[in-house]
């Protein structure tokens, strides 16, 4: 390549710069020439201005180059037509990453509006935001669900609903809520949750919001329906005899009289008849009373008062509660709190009714077992929410029965309501938890309460 390549060119003007130097150095320590000194001089100072020129035109290539990346400002070109074969070469390689780089951004923006598509056309309705509410995404389903066409910050849609608004901000990672809103005279059953996302050091929330008013109706349905068929069922076992006997002793009446006969006639096997009788359609009342109370306590349960309780200590005011029943069905019990320092915001009233439903419910799980095991434990999830488990080890409940064991007034035991667990569960659900079941036969069963 001779001395068009870059190297030579650098080595030529290096050497002359030298040489130039060499002249300048004879002039000073022979015979002076003041025409030559000055000649030389000049000759070095140019021939080093030539050299930096040289290279700091490289240079500015290259900053020209990085600045094209950096700036995203990639429509620039280097040429690959002068003289200089290396400058050539170099600036061929600047064009090819350019070209490559142009490729990516072209992915990455088919990527986004792939993406983008699918976001706006999914049933959900999405909503991300900032901390201060500016919204940076709002699908098509998210603006037809709340009747809006276009919205800068969500604080906007305090118009429609302040609770709608407090939900949004109010609600952390894997938070949920359910809201009522009358949207252009519609009622609609908003079921809202939350992500909390850091992109590039900012915080962002994703809220996504599904309209569930059809389900929840249908569910409503079939709750109504379940529980009609619960309620005649049990109003029909206790008035059907009470009609019955009732009737009989209406009859009986109806013939002595019809037969003007003294009250006093009447036998004693005839007198222990109706006694009976009566009696019976008393129980049977008051059977069906106490059926009727414990619909509207199913009904009727409290707002929780919120406070900090501790696990360890409740679970212990538990266990004395139950020492004596715990001991006469020679029951081992067991309980573990780990961590110890475990704190649940709850209603500690409302909470220790339902451990106790499911403490005793785990006392009444064994028919002929010697070996009979409740283990109650308090923990913490993955994600620092305190669970508390109930286990047995007693005969298990069938898959049926299990599908079912939720429902009001369904029970597998002889003298049980059929109210302890539903009532158990709406009790979670008031503090935002769950309450599970799983169950083997013949090996136990297992409660857990998720706060």
């Amino acid at each position: 390549m001779g001395f068009n390549s870059f190297n030579g060119k650098v080595i030529l003007r290096i050497a002359s710069i030298v040489v130039t130097g060499i002249l300048l150095y004879t002039q000073w320590t022979g015979e002076i020439y003041l025409f030559g000194v000055l000649l030389f001089s000049f000759l070095l100072f140019a021939q080093i201005i030539s050299m930096v020129r040289f290279l700091n035109k490289s240079n500015e290539e290259i900053i020209s180059f990085f600045d094209s990346i950096k700036y995203d400002e990639l429509d620039q070109t280097f040429s690959t037509k002068s003289k200089n074969d290396a400058a050539n070469k170099l600036n061929k390689e600047f064009n090819t990453v350019i070209d490559q780089f142009k490729e990516i951004r072209k992915e990455k923006e088919a990527d986004f509006q792939y993406m983008r598509n699918i976001v706006q056309h999914v049933g959900i309705g999405l909503i991300t935001f900032n901390k201060s509410g500016e919204i940076q995404l709002m699908n098509a389903a998210a603006k037809k669900l709340l009747n809006i066409t276009q919205v800068g910050n969500v604080n906007e849609l305090g118009t429609i609903s302040p609770e709608l608004v407090d939900a949004f901000f109010r609600l952390k990672t894997g938070g949920r809520d359910l809201l009522k809103l009358q949207i252009s005279g519609e009622i609609i059953q908003l079921a809202v949750f939350a992500i909390e996302l850091t992109l590039r050091g900012e915080e962002f929330k994703l809220i996504s919001l599904q309209n569930i008013q059809n389900e929840l109706e249908e569910m409503e349905m079939d709750a109504w329906q379940n529980l009609v068929r619960v309620l005649t069922h049990e109003i029909m076992n206790s008035v059907t005899p009470i009609s019955s006997l009732a009737g009989t002793v209406e009859n009986e009446l109806k013939t002595h009289l019809a037969a003007s006969k003294d009250i006093n006639e009447m036998s004693d096997e005839d007198i222990e008849d109706l006694f009976h009788a009566v009696q019976t359609i008393q129980k049977r009342s008051k059977g069906l009373i106490r059926f009727v109370q414990d619909f509207r306590n199913l009904t009727h349960i409290p707002k929780p008062n919120f406070a900090e309780v501790n696990a360890a200590q409740l679970l212990k005011e538990i266990e004395t509660l139950l020492k004596s029943e715990v001991a006469n069905n020679n029951i081992q019990y067991k309980c573990n709190v780990n961590p110890k320092s475990i704190i649940i915001m709850a209603d500690k009233e409302l909470i220790e009714q339902v451990l106790i439903n499911l403490i005793k419910n785990a006392i009444q799980a064994f028919d002929e077992q010697t070996n009979r095991i409740v283990e109650v434990t308090a923990t913490l999830s993955d994600k620092s929410r305190p669970i508390i488990t109930v286990k047995d080890n007693g005969n298990g409940i069938d898959d049926e029965a299990l599908e079912k064991i939720f429902i009001p007034f369904f029970t597998t035991k002889k003298s049980g309501s059929g109210i302890g667990l539903s009532l158990s569960r709406q009790i979670m659900r008031k503090h935002q938890g769950t309450l599970s079941v799983k169950s083997v036969l013949d090996e136990g069963t297992e409660f857990q309460m998720k706060f």
